[in-house]
């Protein structure tokens, strides 16, 4: 397909080298022969609605920002038929990097004007907030905590890194209740995982096996190391792609899920701390139409 547009950016002026990027993004619009149309954020939730309200007229929506923003946008569209196209402006971008979207925005936005759509699944959070790439409980809610702004525009990427070796190191292991498509579940952990992508950094990492967004369901991940050097070797496990069985690597694929910890737990959601435990989670099944590179 090739997009003419007329389109909408909306781009988070918050984010790392944010008005170089705007500005790289128009130029490649232009460039393209496609008229787009810029709304700068001002606020958390302006880029939800500046999608929900306007994007029904445009040939596409594009977001420029890191995850916050790529879910803002995709959260208020889901269920319509408006494309949504991600470009990388944030530290993680882990949702554009699983769509295969180049971090360069010169070559972003040619690919995905001339790319191909597809309908993902979401994640709904305790029925209103939405989530693409994964929902985290214990060291991955830890991590995101400890991910502060400082370190975002110190390191990058890199921030990730060094908070969730303090977070691995720190580890606290949690009793946790789960009821999975009505099956009760209960363990020790020290972190759990709902995933709707399963490629981290462009399949440096895989967090579990056959992880796929468009099948309808999400995916439970629940990782119970006692002590760190297991955790390290479980870390080593994942990078590796090995998933054969492990007494402190469990999955499940399912529909919905219900949480309860004890102690109550931080829940993070693509990279944003969303509150405590108890909580439940579903899936939105095909609810987003995204683009994506040939």
């Amino acid at each position: 397909m090739e997009l003419l547009g007329p389109v909408l950016l909306i781009a988070n002026p918050g984010s790392r080298r944010g008005e170089m990027l705007r500005e790289l993004a128009m130029r490649a619009f232009r460039d393209a022969g496609v008229h787009c149309d810029l709304v700068v954020t001002e606020q958390a939730g302006h880029g939800a609605s500046v999608a929900a309200e306007r994007g029904s007229g445009y040939q596409a929506v594009f977001a420029l920002g890191g995850d916050g923003t790529a879910i803002e946008v995709l959260g208020a569209l889901a269920g319509t038929n408006v494309l949504v196209g991600l470009l990388a402006g944030g530290t993680g971008n882990l949702v554009a990097r699983s769509l295969g979207v180049p971090l360069s925005i010169e070559r972003a936005v040619p690919a995905l004007l001339k790319g191909k759509e597809a309908r993902i699944d979401l994640g709904l959070l305790n029925g209103e907030q939405y989530f693409a790439f994964t929902a985290g409980i214990g060291i991955d809610a830890a991590m995101v905590e400890a991910t502060t702004a400082a370190l975002k525009r110190r390191y990058g990427v890199s921030a990730y890194i060094v908070a969730a070796t303090r977070a691995m190191l720190r580890q606290r292991t949690f009793r946790v209740r789960i009821e999975a498509d009505g099956e009760t579940i209960e363990s020790e952990a020290v972190a759990v995982v709902v995933a709707n992508f399963g490629t981290v950094l462009n399949d440096l990492v895989r967090i579990g096996p056959d992880i796929v967004a468009d099948d309808g369901l999400l995916d439970l991940c629940i990782f119970s190391p006692k002590g760190v050097p297991e955790a390290l070797a479980l870390a080593w496990r994942l990078f590796r792609k090995d998933f054969s069985p492990h007494r402190a690597m469990r999955y499940r694929r399912g529909a919905r899920f219900s949480f309860d910890c004890t102690p109550e737990q931080t829940v993070q959601t693509d990279g944003e701390v969303r509150g405590r435990t108890p909580i439940t989670i579903e899936v939105r099944a095909r609810a987003a139409r995204v683009l994506s590179p040939k």
